[in-house]
């Protein structure tokens, strides 16, 4: 794993399936944002610390692929890594691999930064800017 990129693994449960047989689509992005969390706390961000930094965080756009089905018991992996901070956003990455590790999707998320009283856009706090992956 890169530095700065957490993970976490979690099995499909039968109440993640869908008439389909596969895990719902709506219920990657629960997974996706499991994963996110780990991250922030992983690297002491969690809600506290950045509301003592004056900002919330907030989730303005996510681009997702699915790229493979997944079943009840397997195991997934879901990646997560900062990529990029701008001005008062900053983009993460995730990726989700099944037991063979084969990708089963792969997304983006662009994540606004505001102040937690007015709800307005604030700039990223420099607790956050110093976790950028650098590739």
């Amino acid at each position: 794993m890169n530095s700065w990129q957490s993970e976490i693994e979690i099995q499909v449960r039968s109440t993640e399936i869908d008439v389909n047989g596969h895990v719902n689509n709506a219920k990657y992005l629960e997974y996706l944002e499991w994963g996110r969390e780990e991250w922030f706390e992983q690297y002491q961000l969690d809600y506290d610390v950045l509301k003592d930094c004056g900002v919330v965080t907030v989730v303005a756009h996510v681009s997702a692929n699915y790229r493979r089905e997944s079943v009840q018991n397997d195991r997934l992996r879901i990646r997560t890594r900062l990529i990029a901070v701008g001005n008062a956003s900053f983009r993460m990455e995730q990726l989700i691999l099944n037991q063979r590790d084969e990708t089963v999707l792969d997304a983006e998320f662009v994540i606004v930064t505001t102040d937690p009283e007015g709800h307005e856009t604030v700039r990223v706090p420099d607790v956050i800017r110093d976790k950028v992956v650098r590739s």
